[in-house]
């Protein structure tokens, strides 16, 4: 049986969950909906299950849940990749750890450091360690520009007019867009505007590749900034959604999850 944790952010306009959904229905695959918020992970009645975990609520309960039913059914992506992709400190251990490319970063509860980190590169990027949509980032170019408390998650400042969000499934890049914007984050809900890549450069697609597979994620959205002539990995989202992609997504994460529970 596979069942399936809806994305919270889902709406009719924009339902990632019910995309994957009609696939599984249009293939006579039989799924139902799982709530976390109403299962008890100790009942043992959730047992040899394939569990799409298409999102969940940053609030412990559902994160817990999921990994304690992680222990008797395959959960994808798993509860540990999620909770990587959910840390930008941890995707950018395990990025360094691989040889990925990704810009200098530091992560520190000292304000010196981050002032001599400054005075290395000028121009710095403040991100939240656990955030989202590209939701609390911003430059600064001065200490008295930094507008948090500790701890500090900050990178390097890289020039830029555009990113690139990547779709792996199962290791491999299925899907890109371009995304570009007005204003410093070019996230699609911070303005920016995508359109689809109508073919994947082979070096995209393969620092793509790696750093899904350094996170150990079945599927997964690579965002990518352009350096030199390459690329280098901004972060890995676990629970990505895949706006402007030509790919069929749906279709291909549908497939994946018929042969993943076939596995079982």
């Amino acid at each position: 049986m596979i069942r399936i944790v809806k994305k919270p952010t889902d709406t009719d306009s924009d339902n990632s969950t019910g995309m994957v959904a009609d696939e599984l229905s249009k293939r006579g695959v039989p799924f139902s909906y799982l709530d976390l918020n109403g299962t008890d992970p100790f009942s043992g009645e959730i047992c040899g299950d394939l569990i799409w975990v298409c999102g969940i609520k940053q609030d412990g309960l559902q994160y817990e849940i999921i990994n304690a039913l992680n222990l008797n059914n395959r959960v994808a992506n798993s509860p540990e990749s999620i909770a990587v992709c959910a840390s930008k400190v941890q995707t950018t251990a395990r990025l360094l750890k691989n040889g990925i490319s990704t810009p200098d970063t530091i992560f520190t509860g000292s304000l010196n450091d981050v002032e001599k980190f400054l005075e290395k590169h000028e121009k710095a990027v403040f991100k939240p360690v656990y955030g989202y949509d590209g939701n609390g980032i911003y430059p600064f170019s001065d200490i008295s520009g930094l507008r948090d408390s500790p701890p500090f998650y900050v990178q390097e400042y890289i020039e830029n007019d555009r990113d690139y969000r990547v779709f792996v499934i199962d290791g491999e890049a299925v899907g890109a867009i371009k995304r570009v914007s007005s204003s410093f984050a070019h996230n699609i809900h911070q303005g920016g505007c995508g359109s689809a890549l109508q073919v994947i450069p082979e070096e995209m697609a393969c620092i793509a590749s790696q750093a899904a597979k350094a996170i150990e994620t079945d599927y997964c959205g690579v965002d990518l900034l352009p350096k030199g002539d390459s690329y280098t990995v901004l972060e890995v989202n676990g629970t990505p959604n895949w706006h402007c992609m030509k790919a069929p997504i749906p279709s291909l994460l549908s497939e994946f999850l018929i042969d993943a529970g076939k596995s079982l």
